[in-house]
């Protein structure tokens, strides 16, 4: 087929406490991970997303927006995290010794 370019099937996923998304788009090969954002629909449908400030990654692994996609990856978008996860491991592992302590006696 001779003008026509061949697509490739890329999933986007975002998701937020209260709603997950994941969106399969077709995209010609050599697509970047921005384009594939855009074309999902996700950036409309979560307003509150900004590309300019949101991590992404393609299956768990932090990449750029220019990142070039296979077919099949997967891109996510990344909410900014709410608490740094060394302290609230911190704060669960203080609070676990306190139980401890006030059964021992």
């Amino acid at each position: 087929m001779a003008g026509k370019p061949e697509l490739m099937s890329v999933e986007v996923a975002y998701g937020r406490p209260d709603e997950q998304a994941l969106v399969s788009v077709q995209l010609p090969h050599g697509a970047t991970a921005r384009e594939a954002i855009q074309h999902s629909g996700l950036l409309e449908r979560f307003p509150e997303i900004d590309l300019e400030k949101s991590r992404v990654g393609i299956f768990g692994r932090i990449t750029t927006l220019d990142a070039r996609l296979h077919g099949r990856d997967r891109v996510e978008i990344y909410r900014p995290l709410v608490a740094d996860p060394r302290e609230v491991r911190k704060r669960r592992a203080a609070q676990g010794k306190g139980m401890r302590k006030g059964h021992s006696a």
